[in-house]
């Protein structure tokens, strides 16, 4: 697809938070929950330094960064505009940051509901450019680079037990995506071949890695979506009340999807109440035995990809059809 070229004076960032429906804080207030995405496919938490303060860029070098449509023609008021920023790019590799870019749409935009709303999007690809190649302890622990988000695995050197956690600057990348028209959804992708990634306000993944794309579409599930994590890890026995999730509930007779029960799920499930969710083996249920909420490379299940689809429709005025038959949810900002 022809790909324009335009740059664009910086307005205000319209974004919907990526949130993580992580457990309970915890008691240490200097550390948080992230999610750690392993190659497998299977996922995790861990308790994770928080970050320091972070610190703004210079907002005229974000206000002035070059920004690239990717695809689409719509105009934001009635579209869902992606946006994509880059870490560890130089200008000498902007054109792999582009063929990133490309690649994790193209494999977002395969997968359903995205693929069935495709034309109501618009990407946005914003050329943010480092002084040096690559991220921060890559290909080593302790090696730095002078990139302009500040991304790195360890969760930029914070966490001493989990490699493969890729964190960004969520401020500074922020910023930069405010250069696009509108940004309702921003991804962060590093300068890398090592697999990686990491939840949190922006969605982070390694540019150059096959396997990475997997964990964007993790995460635009909690982000568009108001998914919860299906998943039971780490904890054992909920007691708590009904979540407000659509996809996991405290009743064992799955009444929450009564018009699903029963039903073939697109991840290859029937959909039926299976105990193991939202961080506990006990006490929480999920719709399906195995979604992309619980591992990824599966499908979003009936539940999950209907309430997908009602929030795209509810972020483009124009689609006045009918939901489908789940709700729609707006998530919650973080």
């Amino acid at each position: 697809m022809h790909r324009s070229r335009v740059i664009f004076p910086a307005l205000t960032l319209t974004a919907l938070s990526l949130f993580t429906q992580v457990p309970a804080g915890s008691a240490d207030p200097a550390m948080e929950w992230r999610e750690v995405f392993n190659e497998d496919g299977t996922i995790t938490q861990t308790l994770t330094p928080k970050a320091p303060q972070e610190e703004s860029t210079d907002f005229r070098l974000a206000a002035a960064a070059e920004v690239t449509r990717v695809f689409g023609d719509r105009d934001p008021a009635d579209a869902f505009d992606l946006v994509f920023v880059g870490d560890g790019y130089t200008g000498a590799d902007l054109a792999t940051y582009s063929t990133n870019v490309q690649s994790k749409w193209e494999e977002l935009s395969a997968v359903e509901p995205f693929a069935s709303y495709k034309q109501y999007f618009n990407v946005w690809q914003v050329n943010v450019v480092s002084n040096e190649s690559g991220v921060d302890h890559d290909p080593a622990k302790g090696l730095l680079k002078d990139t302009a988000l500040d991304m790195g695995f360890w969760c930029q050197g914070r966490d001493a037990q989990t490699e493969r956690l890729l964190c960004v600057n969520e401020t500074k990348a922020k910023e930069y995506a405010a250069a696009a028209p509108q940004a309702d959804q921003v991804i962060a992708l590093g300068n890398t071949t090592k697999y990686g990634g990491a939840g949190g306000s922006v969605a982070t993944a390694a540019g150059s890695n096959a396997q990475s794309g997997q964990i964007a579409i993790h995460e635009l599930g909690h982000s568009i979506g108001g998914l919860a994590d299906e998943y039971d890890y780490p904890y054992e026995t909920y007691t708590g009340t009904e979540p407000r999730e659509i996809n996991v509930t405290k009743d064992p007779t799955g009444a929450k999807w009564g018009a699903y029960l029963g039903q073939p799920s697109p991840d290859g499930g029937v959909v039926a109440p299976v105990e193991g969710a939202r961080y506990y083996k006990y006490g929480l249920y999920r719709p399906t035995a195995n979604s992309i909420m619980r591992t990824l490379g599966m499908e979003f299940n009936s539940i999950g990809r209907d309430a997908m689809s009602n929030a795209i429709k509810a972020k483009v005025p124009s689609l006045t059809f009918e939901p489908a038959p789940g709700p729609v949810v707006r998530p919650r900002a973080r």
